[in-house]
């Protein structure tokens, strides 16, 4: 498999040439395990463009120049730019939003994990951070999904373990909830998420 990456970091306006792949890739991602997401091209445009909308929004990208396709990518958010849907929980708990940088998801092409990219793509964004400067904490979240999901994979590895590594620490007192249709379902269903907290020193 070819090597030749290349990760850039773009932000607001400069996003909109990438929204037609970005869609593509994150509904061949989400369709995996734990998020099961059966999405459309037509969401995901009115969901990426919050990155387009916001100048301090940030998206690492991947590029694998020899065959000139976006294998990769990593979106966040200052949490004052976000839904109030994902506010709330900060603010039920005595955090000031404009102290918490979000980090929304990042997205794989599964022929180009292990080589470093998943860390690439928290690097990115927080140096993203520390430019925009005056945050104390970055978070993400995750899905919950009970340990008998009868679509969990017998190999399935949660990524606790490299989260950690990274700084990023589990807080079951913040969670929210997401909307979206599994697979196989005929409708959509709230999810719980669980956010993850790095402070920043």
């Amino acid at each position: 498999m070819t090597k030749n990456i290349r990760v850039v970091r773009k932000s607001g306006k400069a996003l909109i040439d990438y929204i037609p792949e970005l869609a593509r890739l994150r509904i061949e991602v989400f369709r995996d395990f734990p998020y099961l997401y059966d999405g459309t091209i037509e969401y995901e445009k009115k969901y990426l463009q919050t990155y387009i909308d916001h100048p301090d929004s940030v998206i690492v990208l991947a590029f694998d120049d020899d065959i000139n396709k976006i294998v990769g990518a990593s979106t966040a958010i200052p949490m004052r730019d976000e839904t109030a849907e994902l506010q709330q929980p900060f603010l039920e708990h005595g955090y000031d939003i404009n102290d918490v940088f979000y980090c929304s998801e990042s997205v794989l092409d599964k022929a180009y994990r292990g080589l470093g990219l998943g860390v690439r793509f928290f690097e990115e964004r927080e140096a993203h951070a520390a430019g925009l400067g005056g945050f104390k904490h970055i978070t993400f979240c995750c899905v919950e999904r009970p340990a008998d999901h009868p679509r969990r994979p017998s190999s399935y590895v949660p990524l606790d373990k490299f989260w950690n590594k990274r700084g990023y620490f589990k807080h079951p007192e913040l969670t929210t909830t997401y909307t979206w249709k599994d697979l196989d379902d005929s409708e959509e269903t709230a999810k719980p998420m669980t956010f993850w907290l790095k402070h920043e020193s």
